[in-house]
């Protein structure tokens, strides 16, 4: 499962569908209506905050936005709770740099002339949800990232 904190702009298509997927289930998840995947790291993040449906219902509505902007339908209704979020969470310089070089590289191997559009950037923008602040590498990211 990979969640992004990266914003959706930067995934190319199979990217973009993946990312609506994996949030899909991480929503599953932290509404207890899966039995797989509880224990995946990268929920933290989400549990940690005031509501946790909330937020991922708000990183879902991004993403599918980003997704109406291409001209793709991502099913709204099977977001459980829309609603406004008091803060945005925080995600690391550091883990947002180790993403971006993630994403680059299979950017590069599965879309090459989506890699191209974003090879120029230095410092990529954080998905709306998250606010960056200094720090490194997430404990939750996994030391050696898999290729997929």
């Amino acid at each position: 499962m990979r969640i992004w904190s990266l914003h959706p702009r930067y995934l190319d298509r199979q990217g973009l569908t993946a990312c609506w997927r994996e949030a899909l289930l991480a929503q599953a998840v932290l509404n207890g209506t899966t039995r797989g995947y509880t224990r995946h790291p990268q929920l933290s993040r989400f549990r940690a905050s005031a509501d946790p449906l909330a937020y991922i219902g708000r990183y879902l509505q991004d993403v599918a936005s980003e997704a109406d902007d291409r001209g793709y339908r991502f099913d709204r209704t099977r977001i459980v709770r829309v609603g406004a979020v008091t803060q945005p969470l925080e995600v690391t310089d550091g883990q947002l740099a180790r993403e971006w070089s993630h994403l680059m590289a299979k950017l590069a191997i599965r879309s090459p002339e989506i890699r191209a559009q974003w090879v120029d950037v230095v410092v990529p923008e954080p998905h709306p949800l998250f606010t960056v602040v200094a720090g490194p590498v997430a404990d939750w990211e996994r030391a050696v990232l898999p290729d997929a």
